[in-house]
């Protein structure tokens, strides 16, 4: 049940390794009439822009998940929050609650519909996810290639990347900025799915409470995975 929800491969796989093709819902084209390719090297330094200083984020968001043949297969919308390094919290409000949340050592999956927690340890094996790019304090050449560069419709300026691991369950990751704001997230997982994430009204570190990332699991809720051996 919990794969045929929003994102985590094999709990990631869904939230982090989904995000889509290059037209979201709204009509909004997000390649459309792309410039001619730029140097690779603008893309490292465009994303390490935007890194620098960065202690955390917080913005809405909306999703929309395409099958391998390009059809829409879930819409969803929500609010995140990032404080790095290592701790972010996703809360999806439509069309299923769901609640995601790291606190720094470890990754919990709530589904109020189901009363079930997921939760395992944050370890290397999560190192090259998308969210981990935004929340790791690690450095974006440690765990990504820049793939492609290239200025695309309505001036979003996109960087192409792929993960340096190879026990990923995506291809590649997309990155779109308009300005110095990142305002695309696209994903294409291994089973040819996509995903898009609209970012809409991303602020830049504000001020968060550490609360916000820890997680206790509800009373009654079914936990899987072995909370004490976790850090």
């Amino acid at each position: 049940m919990l794969a045929s929800r929003t994102f985590l491969p094999s709990e990631w796989r869904r939230v982090l390794a989904s995000l889509a093709l290059f037209v979201v819902t709204n009509g909004v084209a997000l390649a459309a009439e792309p410039q001619p390719i730029l140097g690779l090297e603008t893309g490292y330094q465009r994303v390490d822009r935007f890194m620098q200083g960065l202690t955390g984020l917080e913005s809405t968001f909306k999703q929309v998940l395409r099958d391998s043949r390009g059809q829409i297969a879930e819409q969803s919308s929500g609010t995140l929050k990032i404080s790095r390094p290592d701790r972010f919290r996703w809360d999806y409000a439509s069309p299923h609650a769901q609640v995601i949340v790291s606190d720094g050592t470890r990754l919990w999956l709530y589904d109020p519909d189901l009363e079930q927690v997921t939760v395992r340890v944050l370890d290397q094996s999560l190192a090259g996810t998308p969210a981990m790019l935004l929340s790791g304090g690690g450095k974006l050449r440690d765990a990504f290639t820049v793939e492609r560069v290239e200025q695309g419709g309505e001036g979003t300026f996109w960087v192409q990347l792929v993960p340096k691991r190879g026990d990923t369950d995506f291809r590649r990751v997309r990155l779109g900025f308009r300005g110095d704001a990142l305002r695309f997230m696209e994903l294409e997982d291994k089973l040819n799915q996509n995903t898009v994430l609209e970012f809409v009204g991303l602020k830049r570190n504000p001020s968060l409470d550490a609360s916000q990332f820890a997680f206790k699991p509800p009373a009654g809720a079914d936990v899987i995975g072995d909370v004490a051996k976790s850090p």
